[in-house]
């Protein structure tokens, strides 16, 4: 079982149409109250050169989605999205099945990593990434299929996700309110857990 790439980040543009007043909202509370509209932006662009170029293959489809997004979208969220589809291209040029896309996760996140220099804890979307990477790492190694690992991983992504509520940011806008900014779930972690979630509705 593989993953059909152009599904995915069709299924992430519509997960962040259908949150992106939430993602606003959340944003607004912590940070400049654009990652709603930012992401919208974006994904909606990245389907739209996926209709444009008709492109299917997993390594091209998220090379394509790493170069719109690192165009279209303002702010930090551009640069580590464009991160994390570009190092999952390099990753899915050797195949698209479970095991090639858990790579591909792993090496989105280490280039998330990289370039926003964050680390779990740091309230950021490299909160619901890392376990949700782990997770699926985890259940694959156990034995358990692509469906039962992505089902794991969604719900590491989900819970950490949950748990930026209570953290401390250091990184971004939200670290320059300190102490005010806890209290408030990450809108960055909230976006990567419905990419998270896209992908598992993306296997095939």
């Amino acid at each position: 079982m593989g993953i059909d790439a152009a599904s995915w980040v069709r299924t992430f543009a519509a997960l962040i149409e259908e949150n992106a007043e939430q993602l606003t909202a959340l944003d607004a509370a912590i940070g400049d109250a654009d990652h709603g509209d930012n992401m919208r932006r974006g994904m909606t662009a990245a389907v739209a050169a996926l209709e444009e170029s008709g492109a299917s293959d997993p390594a091209q489809v998220c090379k394509q989605t790493a170069m719109v997004l690192i165009r279209s979208i303002g702010g930090a969220s551009g640069p580590l999205y464009g991160t994390f589809f570009l190092r999952c291209a390099s990753a899915l040029e050797s195949g698209s099945d479970t095991a090639e896309l858990a790579k591909a996760l792993r090496a989105g996140l280490d280039g998330v990593v990289a370039r926003g220099k964050a680390e779990p804890g740091d309230k950021t979307m490299v909160d619901a990434l890392t376990p949700a990477v782990d997770a699926l790492d985890t259940a694959l190694a156990e034995g358990g299929s692509a469906a039962e690992a992505f089902d794991a991983a969604v719900r590491a992504a989900e819970q950490g996700r949950d748990a930026t509520t209570a953290l401390l940011a250091r990184k971004g806008r939200a670290s320059y309110l300190g102490e005010r900014s806890v209290g408030h779930q990450d809108p960055g972690a909230t976006s990567a857990a419905l990419l998270i979630r896209a992908a598992r509705e993306a296997l095939r």
